[in-house]
């Protein structure tokens, strides 16, 4: 899995936008102006937000994920050498419609439908 990939597939996401708001090399993804994931200027991962602070916990536990260095405890970056492709484009995924649930009413009518999972 690399940052073409993340980026290869965020861009299929209805409303995905794509910004390097701090510079020097990051590839962050928004829906609706909100962040859903982040590849570092480093590139060792993926950095997404999960359903709960209870959850990133988990995964950190379980070895899935580490923390997401200046980010909530809620996000984790899940590495490359971590994870296979499938389960990065499933956290991808989710951390997208985690985030886009959070939108206004207003800005998820103006968005096309969530796509389904990726399959495994």
């Amino acid at each position: 899995m690399s940052r073409e990939i993340v980026n290869a597939y965020c861009r299929t996401l209805p409303g995905a936008e794509h910004s390097d708001p701090w510079g020097g090399g990051h590839d962050a993804w928004k829906v609706g102006g909100k962040l859903f994931a982040v590849v570092g200027s480093q590139g060792e991962g993926v950095s997404v937000k999960t359903p709960s602070v209870e959850d990133a916990a988990m995964l950190i536990d379980m070895g899935r994920a580490v923390r997401a260095p200046y980010f909530h405890r809620s996000w984790v970056r899940v590495d490359w050498s971590i994870a296979a492709q499938e389960e990065i484009r499933e956290r991808l995924h989710a951390s997208y419609r985690i985030v886009r649930a959070g939108l206004t009413r207003a800005q998820r009518a103006a968005l096309e439908p969530v796509p389904p999972p990726p399959m495994s």
